[in-house]
This record gives structure tokens, sequence and C-alpha cells, in this order.
């Protein structure tokens, strides 16, 4: 029985469980394979552990502290069995997650003392940006709040019209302009409608290009400085979404863009199509930074608020 079944509805619970059926599916092959014909945890399991957890994308760093903490165990308890590896694992991981950030949220809320609240969202094209503000847009809307949604990646028509499509069918409000605008301009029209709208939420799209890091850096920076002519102390929170089912390149557009700019929590989204499910252990623990949302399947709802123990257990489970 999970030790925390009652942290989600049974419903988010199966989502997750199913969202993470791949990645839990091929780990447990990989894991099989590795105890195979051992009864005890020794060097030969753990060494076999460390390729099945760098295999599984969790990461070189993050996978060599959670081989010494089985090792310690491992020294403390004298002997372990391999049925238990499943358990000590599942503790551990909890455990490293726990030291990087809290992660016990489980519900989409946002500060009653900022309104109207700001969510700035970088990312590259093709991770689920759009799709993940839609559906951010869609459970703040289910909570009652008001929401406004700011075209500002004018790079590429289709971001604008992508936005659009998500504010028709959320029905929120969207500020746009023509592709090629300035996007500090939208931002700053999107925030000064917001305040006049009374609005409890802004969320607001931005360029998804890394190929010249100055100068998304440069765009990035003006956005904010723009939007806090409107809001002093705006943007609350810079989103960055990463596509899980790239693995290890999730990690490495993480790091480039926490070098571009400030962010503040993360949204690994397309975990439901992927075996790569253990990137969000791995950057979960190698980034300070908290990941805030995790995407498991195409619907409206399934984007959730990121709970590493309800994560590990499904995973794990």
């Amino acid at each position: 029985m999970s030790l925390f079944k009652n942290i989600f509805s049974s419903k988010k619970k199966e989502t997750l469980d199913k969202g993470l059926e791949k990645s839990k599916t091929s780990f447990f092959s990989k894991l099989s394979k590795a105890v195979a014909g051992k009864s005890k945890v020794d060097d030969d399991v753990l060494d076999n552990l460390e390729e099945v957890l760098v295999t599984s994308d969790v990461g070189v760093n993050t996978t060599l502290k959670i081989i010494d903490r089985i090792e310690a165990r491992v020294a403390k308890d004298k002997y372990m069995g391999t049925e238990e590896l499943n358990t000590i694992l599942r503790q551990e991981i909890a455990g490293l997650l726990s030291e990087t950030h809290s992660g016990e949220e489980t519900e989409f809320t946002v500060p009653q003392n900022k309104k109207p609240y700001v969510i700035m969202v970088v990312g590259v094209n093709g991770v689920g940006k759009t799709t993940t503000i839609g559906k951010l847009a869609h459970q703040y809307k289910q909570k009652g709040l008001k929401v406004v949604l700011g075209a500002a990646d004018t790079f590429r028509a289709a971001a604008i019209d992508q936005l659009q499509v998500w504010a028709d069918r959320v029905e929120v409000p969207i500020i746009k302009q023509k592709m090629g605008s300035d996007p500090a301009s939208v931002a700053f029209d999107t925030l000064s409608s917001a305040v006049k709208q009374d609005a409890d939420v802004v969320i607001i799209d931005t360029a998804g290009r890394l190929h010249n890091k100055v100068n998304l850096m440069n765009e990035l920076t003006k956005v904010k400085r723009v939007m806090q002519k409107v809001v002093e102390d705006t943007p609350h929170d810079v989103l960055l979404v990463l596509d899980g089912s790239t693995g290890q390149n999730a990690f490495e557009q993480a790091k480039q863009f926490t070098k571009a700019t400030e962010v503040t929590s993360l949204a690994v989204t397309k975990l439901d199509g992927t075996a790569k499910g253990g990137v969000v252990i791995g950057i979960s623990d190698q980034f300070q930074i908290p990941v805030k949302y995790i995407g498991v399947g195409e619907g409206i709802e399934d984007l959730q608020v990121f709970n590493k123990y309800e994560f590990v257990d499904s995973f794990f489970g």
C-alpha cells in the first residue's frame, strides 16, 4: 500500500501512474536483469544499478548520489536482500529530492498578496510551452481566478496562433500583436490590460530561441524591465518548460536557460509518451530550482502539480 495514497485524488494518481507506465516498465525490466541470480545487494548489484539509473536518464551526478546513499545503507545494515532494493530506492530518492525543495504541493495556487500574479514562460520551441500555458490557464480558471494570456513569442506566427487556440478553448482573454512585434511591447500591453481587468493571473509566452543566448538574454531582460513599469516586482515566476521525452537534452536546455535568465520553476512535459521519466529525478536534484509541474498526458487536466512523493510512488510502485 502506498504511504502517500491520500495526497492526490485517485483520478490524478491514476493519470500519474498511467503517464509513467513506459518509464516504470523500462526501469523494472532493466532492474530485474541487474539483480538476476542475486539474493543480496553487493558491489556487482550496485554497479549494475548504477548503469540502470544512468540509462533511465536519471543523470550521472544524481545516480552517483543515489548509489552512495544505498552503499551507506548496505554498510549500516550489513545485509540487504535484492527484494528490498525497490523499497530502498524509493526511500532514498524521495529523501534526495526532499533536500532540493519541499515538493509537498498538490494544488494549483497563487499567492494572495500578488495581484496580478505574473508568470513568464520560457523554453525552446516544440517542448510543449504553449500547451502548458493553456493547461495552466485552465487550472487557474477552474479555481475561479481571472486569467489573461500574453502572446510575447512574436518570432513565430504559429506561436501566436497556437496561444489563441488555447485562449479560445479555455475562454480567457489574450493580448497579442502581429508577428515580428516587440515582445516587450506585448508584455507591457498584457499587464496594462490585466490591471484594468482586475485579473488574478497573467501568463506571458516568450520566444523559444536558444541559438543566440545573448539575444535571448537581452530580450528577456527587456521584457522583465518593461513589465516592471506596470507592476513593479514582476515577473513573480519564470517558468522553464522542458520536454521530458528528450532525456539528457532536457538537462542541457535547463543549463542553457538558467545561464540566460533567472529561472524560478520548471515544468517537465510529455512524460506519458516516453520511457525517460527518470529525467525528472535528475533535474529535480541537479538544479536548485523546483520542478513545479509535470505533463503526463494529452488531456486538458493532464498537467499536474509535481509532488515528489507521488512521483516516486508511481515510478517505483
